[in-house]
Parts: structure tokens; sequence; C-alpha cells
């Protein structure tokens, strides 16, 4: 019932903000792929989230940082190549827990937009964007680069970009519930956040749709879609298979498929569900990267699977 009641809800609220054209989106029961299984970043730790540079064709991922405690809001960023061989990293202090980053293309940089100013929490309270620099280390404590605190709502938050469509799109948190909003790509880049073609208040997978865990491990969008993933480690569900992906229109806010188990990486020793990126490659193809950690304590490894049917 209280499904029924939040969707009906959330349908008259996006309706009139309903501006993404239509697109296909992937089909989350078809097998997922590796990319790679069992790869090392510059840090030791559970990877947090990914991210792809569609122009240049790069790849970040963020880890807490080596050594930090959970809730210091250090983070660590590392490139990979798509083999999984580390190419550089730099480090962020007190900036927040890497939920979720995205890449910019500008020219033949990357400009990353993650969380700062890390609350007690270790959740980062504002945004802001900065030019990936190998071995470079930027302290939240400095006043630069400018903060981002897109409208008053926005208590915290993360940001993805559909490189592919250029949106640019918002997760962040209003009087304690998640919501999800989508912005023309050059309207952010202007840090112009008035004009949101959605933004609606997203449900909890397990306790409004029936999944198996409330736990959020990553986001992403394609077209008019978000996928979200939710689950637990191994470590933390009693060895349960928990991890589920789930696909909503954003034109809607309803529900068009999931929330549905992916097995991917199944026999890993760990197995954290750990964040959500899209990709096309050079030949066209979008993939639905799906991160999940692995390993022991100390030496944690990350690994990436897709998905890549589109209906």
């Amino acid at each position: 019932m209280r499904a029924t009641t939040i969707f009906a809800a959330l349908t008259a609220a996006v309706t009139a903000l309903a501006q993404l054209p239509d697109s296909p989106r992937f089909d989350l029961s078809t097998p997922s792929y590796d990319l790679w299984r069992s790869k090392k970043t510059a840090s030791n730790t559970v990877q947090q989230s990914f991210t792809f540079d569609q122009v240049n064709r790069r790849l970040f991922i963020v880890n807490r940082k080596p050594g930090s405690e959970l809730e210091s809001g250090d983070l660590t960023i590392s490139e990979l190549d798509f083999s999984g061989n580390l190419l550089g990293s730099m480090d962020l202090i007190a900036c927040g827990h890497g939920v979720n980053i995205a890449a910019e293309s500008v020219g033949s940089d990357t400009y990353i937009w993650s969380e700062t100013d890390a609350a007690a929490s270790g959740y980062g309270k504002a945004l802001w964007r900065f030019k990936f620099e190998d071995g470079k280390t930027l302290d939240s404590a400095d006043a630069e680069p400018e903060r981002i605190i897109p409208f008053d709502r926005f208590e915290r938050g993360t940001a993805t970009i559909d490189a592919i469509h250029e949106k640019f799109v918002l997760r962040y948190q209003y009087e304690g519930a998640q919501n999800i909003a989508v912005f023309e790509l050059d309207d952010a880049k202007a840090y112009n956040f008035s004009n949101a073609l959605v933004d609606w208040p997203l449900p909890q997978i397990k306790d409004d749709l029936g999944g198996l865990s409330n736990v959020n491990q990553g986001y992403t969008v394609y077209g008019r879609y978000v996928y979200l993933l939710t689950g637990e480690s191994y470590d933390a569900s009693g060895g349960v298979l928990n991890s589920e992906v789930t696909a909503l229109d954003l034109n809607t806010g309803d529900v068009v498929q999931g929330p549905l188990l992916t097995k991917a990486g199944s026999t890993l020793e760990f197995r954290e569900p750990e964040g959500l990126a899209v990709y096309q490659t050079a030949d066209g193809e979008a993939r639905l990267f799906l991160g999940f950690s692995s390993g022991s304590a100390g030496d944690r490894r990350s690994n990436l699977f897709y998905k890549n049917v589109l209906i």
C-alpha cells in the first residue's frame, strides 16, 4: 500500500517537469559480463564508486584514503586503464563518502565533480569541481575549488553525468529523503541549477518496493531512466546475496524493472556492491557497469561487470 501511495504521489509530482525525450533502456534481466576482477587501485580500502570520462575514454574509481577513519571524508581517486592498470591518483581530504563521482570532459582534460566539506557523518555538504591531476591533494580546509550548493534543498548529495544524452544528475538529501534531479549538462557547467528537467523523491528499495535491502550503493542515468544499485557485503548480510538493480522512468516515477537480483561476481570474497555507471564503447555499444568490492580487509580489490542489452 505504501509503495502504491508513494508512486501515485511521484507521478503527480513529476508530470509537470517531465522533459526527457524517450530512449531505450537496459534490460536488467540479461547476463553480466566481466570487464575485470580483483584489480588494485591506489587505495587498499573498499571501492565506493566509479565513473567514466566518455570523450577521453578514462575510468576513475574512488575509495576511502588508506589509513583514514570511515567518517573522515578522506578519499583517493584512482585512474585505471580498461585492463585495470593503475595510471595515477589524487587524494581528497575531509570531502565525503564517495557514494558517487562524475567525470566531465574538458578538451583533453577530465574534471571531477565530487562531494566536499564533510560533516561529522563523513558525507559532504557541498559539491566541488576540479581537474584530475595525478599526485595532487585537495583539502576541504582550503577555499578553492569553489563550493557548489545547487539549491536551498540540497543538504548533501552527489553527482553523475549522462554524457551520451548530455545530462547532469544530482542525487541529494532533503529532510531525510533522497531525491533525484536532472539538468542540461551545459546548465550545470555554468552552475545554473534553476531549470530542473526532473526533480522528485526516490523510493526506498526494501521498504517501498519490496526489495531485499535499503542500502544504496550507486546510481546512474541513461536517457529517461535512472538505475539504482542496492545491497550489502557478504560480511554484513550473513553470507546472503542481496544485491539488486532497479530501473525507474524519470518522467513518471514508475518502476519499469526490478528490484532484480544481480548475481554478477557472486563467487567473490566479501563482495559488496559499489557503484553504477554507463559507458559507450568506441563501437557504439552502451554498457551499464556494476561495481563490486572484494578481498580481505587491508587488501580490497575492484571488480567491474556490465550489461549491454538495450530494449
